[in-house]
């Protein structure tokens, strides 16, 4: 009822895109209101899959509030399930809600909690901080998914080690666009991996960050890369810049901005005891589905992680 077809059939007006940009992941979509911008992938997750609601109105509605104030999608939506879980167990009571409703599946005030959020008005004010925040207020910050304060998207790496493994050691925290292995472990692109394997996950993590940080450092869509592999990006920065790079040499540059990064966590109190998950997805398996039983098994990854970064055992670059 949420998926990118009904999106396309009931709403969708047209893709947009970028200055220039051949792929066109915008959406413009029709509203009560008007037209505007639409939905994307993550957020059709964040505040549909997430918070139990199937209303796709209001979905759009939601995302159209994010757009006007400027808030992450992703981030937003999954603060508002976290605030749902904590009204659900007891910790948010009625009289903090201002009259409104906080459930999961209940669609119907999800747009005003957004708008809350936006302006800072009453529980909205706590929710603005973000999920960790938000928990920690109460005394329960385990409730918030999230990996350095940054709320993790749509993907569940119990399913899915390496992304697991990914998430964790993130420089910027629970994102999935610093290296994106759902492309081997999902996707079968470049190739069809086991999601289900630990073994080897440290080599395609390593990889596949160090690759992000040169698309992005080249000012190019990370969604290229679906396309484009590490030669093609360093014959495009000779052309452009006369440089001489190799897919080697790139990927060294990769791997230089990766530690710089991490260097400057380590001096603003982000130490590696943070390169880890929320203790849910450690410790308690997926319930149901194909990936039952499933947790992400963390211990094993990280410290070949390290190694294969060539950082100490405490997770710290070495000269």
């Amino acid at each position: 009822e949420i998926s990118g077809e009904a999106l396309a059939e009931k709403y969708l007006i047209k893709n947009t895109a970028c200055y220039r940009c051949p792929i066109a992941c915008g959406r413009y979509v029709k509203m009560e209101a008007g037209e505007g911008g639409g939905p994307e992938y993550e957020t059709l997750w964040a505040f549909g899959s997430d918070c139990g609601i199937s209303d796709l109105k209001a979905i759009i509605e939601a995302n159209y509030w994010c757009n006007e104030m400027g808030l992450d999608t992703i981030s937003a939506g999954a603060t508002i399930a976290a605030a749902i879980e904590l009204k659900e167990k007891g910790y948010i009571k009625d009289d903090e809600l201002d009259g409104l409703k906080l459930e999961f599946g209940n669609a119907t005030d999800i747009m005003e909690w957004t708008k809350r959020m936006g302006y800072r008005q009453g529980l909205g004010n706590k929710m603005a901080e973000g999920s960790y925040r938000l928990t920690e207020g109460y005394g329960v910050p385990e409730l918030s998914m999230t990996v350095k304060k940054l709320e993790l998207p749509a993907y569940d790496p119990r399913g899915i080690q390496g992304q697991g493994l990914q998430y964790a050691t993130t420089n910027r925290g629970g994102c999935h666009v610093r290296g994106y292995l759902i492309s081997p472990e999902i996707l079968g692109i470049p190739e069809q991996l086991d999601r289900f394997a630990t073994e080897g996950k440290e080599n395609w993590a390593k990889t596949y960050q160090d690759l992000t940080a040169v698309i992005d450092s080249l000012g190019i869509c990370l969604f290229t890369s679906f396309a484009l592999k590490a030669p093609d990006y360093a014959d495009m920065c000779n052309v452009i810049t006369g440089s001489e790079h190799t897919a080697e040499s790139i990927l060294a540059a990769g791997d230089r901005i990766w530690n710089l990064e991490k260097m400057f966590n380590l001096k603003a109190g982000i130490d590696s005891s943070q390169d880890t998950l929320p203790k849910r997805l450690l410790d308690d398996p997926i319930a149901e589905g194909p990936s039952q039983g499933w947790i992400t098994k963390l211990d094993e990854m990280l410290p070949k992680y390290y190694q294969v970064r060539g950082w100490s055992a405490e997770g710290i670059p070495t000269e």
